[in-house]
């Protein structure tokens, strides 16, 4: 019996190796991104891409007309984005307002329309330090809240299904390396130009999870 996967993929390591996981766990597989006005909406480009070698349906929501809610975030306002290490309290400023619960939202009413088993997403521990809808607690009341909205409404309910939840980048890497992820086909950095500025939070946790995990780094890095 094939079972169905709605899964949350931004076009990164983490969410495209989510997406080859799944895969090869056999779901049959719907990719959700978002275009939420983000500075680095390029990243929507490489979730696409995934979608197109996994054969995977595949939707972009357009979230744009939300940017002038979104405000004081680095990733959607006129706010610098900030350099140095991805766990510093400097990093608090890419935080956008209940992002996560947006998207795990749009997601949950697409399983439950078409019957998926799971809504999956990629977070991971090494968010945890800054972004508290990537943290345990939230995802545990989060699928807490979805069983109350959809009561009777969805069956089978579609699970949150968090398999990097408790683990760190550098373990997501090697799992993806070990799945053949292209990771030269993916994107991570805020700034969103031509390269990855080599710079920013999520370019040096990129870093530093491939030389942790002992994996090359086919990134190609402006500085």
């Amino acid at each position: 019996m094939t079972h169905r996967a709605v899964a949350i993929v931004s076009g990164g390591v983490d969410s495209v190796t989510l997406a080859y996981l799944l895969r090869s766990e056999g779901f049959d597989l719907h990719l959700i991104s978002f275009d939420y006005g983000q500075r680095h909406r390029k990243e929507v480009e490489y979730a696409r891409r995934c979608a197109a070698r996994l054969e995977a349906s595949f939707d972009v929501v357009d979230l744009t007309s939300l940017r002038t809610l979104l405000r004081g975030s680095a990733l959607t306002d006129d706010v610098e984005v900030p350099h140095g290490h991805y766990a510093a309290e400097n990093m608090a400023v890419t935080v956008v307002p209940n992002r996560n619960a947006i998207m795990l939202g749009v997601a949950y009413a697409a399983a439950a329309a078409e019957g998926a088993d799971v809504v999956a997403a990629g977070m991971h521990s090494g968010d945890h330090f800054i972004y508290p809808d990537c943290r345990p607690r939230f995802i545990e009341a989060f699928e807490a809240m979805e069983r109350l909205s959809l009561e009777g409404a969805a069956s089978p309910f579609p699970k949150l299904y968090t398999p990097f939840l408790h683990s760190f980048k550098r373990d997501i890497v090697v799992q993806g390396a070990r799945l053949g992820v292209p990771f030269e086909d993916t994107w991570s950095c805020y700034e969103g130009r031509e390269l990855h500025c080599g710079r920013c939070g999520t370019c040096v946790e990129r870093r530093e999870a491939f030389a942790l995990a002992g994996v090359p780094d086919p990134t190609r890095y402006l500085e």
